[in-house]
């Protein structure tokens, strides 16, 4: 059996920071599963469906690539998957803490899932989600922060 990962988050919407930890994360293991989570305490811009749809599009190159979604304990989701690993990136320091405290929860629920870590490219480290959001709302020039679909569908999400 290949070794096979889980990437969670919200991808709301997916940024090219995200592509970058997703891209080397694929160059690693066999498999990976981009995983949308459904979090019921956020208000997101995209709905799952759409976020999901938004992915597959942005990823249809990486062959070993598969998205979906899921709402629960991650670590439910990786052992249904038989996921031998969780990917998450970091942009700074300050992402390390919080990282830190989710990581050693899930080797609570599940010790045999490790968790890597993957530093984002330094042109990322200040990206987010939430900040592309922003510069969107105020008609600002995100092409250089997402890829073309995902800044149509923030331009059509805001036109509204």
């Amino acid at each position: 059996m290949g070794s096979i990962a889980v990437c969670p988050g919200s991808f709301d919407p997916i940024t090219y920071g995200h592509l970058d930890i997703i891209t080397r994360g694929a160059k690693v293991f066999d498999e990976v599963y981009v995983v949308v989570l459904n979090n019921s305490s956020k208000n997101p811009l995209f709905s799952v469906e759409e976020r999901i749809e938004l992915i597959k599009e942005v990823t249809k190159g990486i062959p070993n690539v598969k998205v979906d979604s899921f709402q629960g304990l991650l670590m439910d989701y990786a052992k249904r998957v038989q996921a031998s690993a969780i990917i998450r990136g970091l942009r700074a320091v300050s992402d390390f803490e919080y990282e830190m405290q989710i990581t050693s929860m899930n080797r609570v629920l599940n010790d045999d899932i490790e968790t890597f870590f993957i530093m984002t490219n330094n042109q990322y480290s200040f990206l987010s989600s939430s900040i592309v959001k922003e510069v969107a709302k105020y008609n600002g020039d995100i092409s250089e922060l997402v890829p073309p679909i995902v800044e149509t569908g923030l331009r059509a999400k805001f036109a509204k």
